[in-house]
C-alpha cells in the first residue's frame, strides 16, 4: 500500500481505471508507472472502446505527488526521472488511441490537476476544487503546464500557478474548461460517466480513433517538451527552499 494499488476492469467495451494511495491519492513514482502501462496497453486492447479514470474514496482525486518521494530525492537524476513519471502519464493519455473520461469526485491538487487536463471529456461534483500549489514547495507546474494550457488557456493557467495558495472551485474550472459537467453528488456523477461511456462504446471506434488524433492536434512534440519541463523540475526541487518548504510541510 506504500506505492498504491490500481487495478483496471473492462465490461462491454469499456475500460475503467482506478487508483488509490492513501495519503490523499497522491502520486509515487511506481504508481505514476503503472498508470502508464494501463493507459499503454488499452490503447492496443480492440475490447476497448473508451476509457474511464477515477480514484478511490471521495475526499481527493489526486493530491498531485508524493510528498514523501519528493523529500526523499537527493540527485537531479532522481528528480528527473520522478518529474519524467508525470509526464510519460500524460504523454501515454494523449497517445491513446481510445477516448478517456475522467471522474473527479474530490479535490485535484498539481499533478492531479494535469491528470483531469489530460482527460478528453470530465465530469466532477462540487467537492472538486482545485489548486496547483508548486510555488509554495519552490516549484512550478512545468510538466502539467502544456496539458492545464491546453483545456483551460493560458490565463487559467497563469492564475492557478501564481495564486498557489488559493483554491478554485469546481464551477470556476467547468467555465475554463476543465470540467465539462459538475453534480451536486457522487451518485448523480456516477449516472452521467456510465451513461456517456456506454453511448461511446457502441459508437463506431474507428471513429473515435480518429477524432482522438484531431483532439491533440498540434501536441506531437509533447514527448520531447515534457521531458525538458521534467528536467527544470528535477533540478528545482534539489534547492534548499523546496527541501525546507517539503520538510516543513512534512512537520
Amino acid at each position: 500500500m506504500e506505492n498504491g494499488s490500481l487495478y483496471t476492469h473492462i465490461q462491454n467495451n469499456i475500460a475503467v481505471i482506478e487508483f488509490f494511495h492513501p495519503a490523499g491519492n497522491s502520486l509515487p513514482g511506481e504508481l505514476l508507472s503503472r498508470l502508464t502501462a494501463a493507459f499503454d496497453e488499452l490503447s492496443a486492447n480492440n475490447e476497448v472502446n473508451v476509457i474511464i479514470l477515477k480514484s478511490e474514496k471521495e475526499n481527493t482525486f489526486c493530491a498531485g505527488a508524493s510528498f514523501d518521494e519528493l523529500s526523499s530525492i537527493s540527485t537531479a537524476e532522481e528528480g528527473n526521472k520522478f518529474f519524467l513519471g508525470f509526464a510519460n502519464v500524460i504523454n501515454a493519455m494523449r497517445k491513446c488511441s481510445k477516448l478517456i473520461i475522467g471522474r473527479v469526485q474530490g479535490k485535484a491538487v498539481g499533478g492531479g490537476v494535469g491528470l483531469a487536463a489530460a482527460c478528453d471529456y470530465c465530469f466532477a461534483t462540487e467537492q472538486a476544487s482545485i489548486k496547483l500549489s508548486e510555488f509554495t514547495i519552490g516549484i512550478g507546474p512545468f510538466v502539467i503546464a502544456p496539458a492545464v494550457a491546453r483545456k483551460m488557456g493560458l490565463a487559467a493557467l497563469s492564475e492557478l500557478t501564481l495564486d498557489a495558495s488559493s483554491w478554485q472551485n469546481a464551477y470556476w474550472a467547468k467555465e475554463k474548461g476543465l470540467f465539462a459537467k459538475v453534480f451536486e453528488t457522487v451518485n448523480e456523477m456516477d449516472k452521467e460517466v456510465d451513461y456517456l461511456a456506454l453511448k461511446l462504446s457502441q459508437y463506431n471506434p474507428e471513429a473515435l480513433k480518429e477524432m482522438k488524433k484531431v483532439l491533440w492536434e498540434g501536441t506531437e512534440h509533447w514527448d520531447i517538451l515534457l521531458e525538458e519541463r521534467a528536467k527544470i523540475s528535477g533540478k528545482l526541487v534539489l534547492s534548499e527552499t523546496t527541501k525546507s518548504a517539503l520538510l516543513k510541510f512534512k512537520k
